[in-house]
């Protein structure tokens, strides 16, 4: 029989089996918070790190000026710690705000694109005659071409509370094709044309001397005829760099707005044609910001 005050080798004193001792321990790796929670040492050692590459990223980015070369320089890491994903912005909001700052982009001339606003389903379609982005309220994209490359930094920028996108935009950032201008810089192209034309008068004038000197008209025998020849010759010749300079200039002006002519055609400000390799969406779903149902095109 045993013996009624010893104890049972498979429990302790409390009752427990010794596998419930041994469950009830820290495991290894986890220290024991104030709570009696055990917390895991790894898991506090990635929050370090991820706090410190995070200043590290703060330091090696501008932010004010984030652009295309610093996202494709940043890695997925970077990415993960510089951008909460908990504070995105995202939906409508989203596409409204990548809406306007693309139009602003445009107007600025940084970026050549045709910008609509769609509402059913809701999303934002850039494109020009080099490619298209499409913009989705999860801030995801699709696309091709440079357009893609210019959206990208937008929808980045425009996800994050603290980047200001303007308020004020323009209605129509791009000009209808027969509204651009031939060039711009016409006083200037006037100035250089009129010290042209001062440089030309006064090397005739020497060169004039310079005979009249010859025939002994005028002038005394200290007179430089051979001077006179050089520095008119060259007077005349640097008349005629700037008006070949000016008529270059004038030249070079019609073949670009020439050019801007055509890709503004080729995006359909003229016949409402896109480009056919635009994904074809539906016009009839497509709205404006203010939701008047026209299609929001930021040019």
């Amino acid at each position: 029989m045993a013996d009624p005050d010893s104890t049972s080798p498979t429990e302790d004193e409390r009752g427990n089996t010794p596998a419930d001792a041994v469950s009830a321990e820290t495991e290894p790796g986890k220290t024991e918070a104030g709570n009696g929670t055990a917390v895991d040492e790894s898991e506090q050692g990635s929050d370090l790190d991820t706090e410190a590459l995070r200043k590290q990223v703060e330091e090696k980015y501008d932010f004010d000026n984030f652009g295309p070369a610093d996202m494709a320089e940043m890695t997925a890491e970077e990415w993960d710690v510089a951008f909460d994903e908990d504070s995105w912005i995202t939906g409508d909001d989203l596409l409204d705000r990548v809406t306007r700052d693309l139009r602003t982009r445009v107007a600025n001339r940084d970026v050549f694109a045709r910008i609509e606003r769609h509402q059913d389903p809701p999303r934002v379609l850039a494109y020009s005659d080099e490619g298209y982005a499409v913009v989705y309220p999860d801030g995801s994209l699709e696309g091709e071409g440079t357009v893609m490359r210019d959206v990208k930094p937008t929808v980045a920028l425009s996800s994050m509370e603290s980047y200001d996108v303007p308020d004020e935009v323009p209605d129509r950032p791009l000009p209808e094709p027969e509204e651009v201008p031939e060039g711009g810089g016409e006083l200037g192209n006037w100035m250089l044309q009129a010290i042209a034309g001062t440089q030309f008068l006064a090397g005739l004038a020497l060169l004039a001397g310079a005979v009249l000197a010859t025939a002994g008209v005028i002038g005394n025998r200290g007179t430089s005829i051979a001077l006179l020849v050089v520095a008119g010759v060259a007077f005349i010749g640097v008349s005629l760099v700037l008006f070949f300079t000016v008529a270059n200039a004038r030249l070079s002006d019609t073949f670009r707005a020439e050019e801007y002519r055509d890709r503004l055609r080729a995006i359909g400000l003229e016949d409402g044609e896109r480009p056919e390799f635009v994904p074809d969406l539906d016009p009839q779903n497509t709205g404006s910001e203010d939701g008047s149902g026209e299609t929001d095109e930021a040019g």
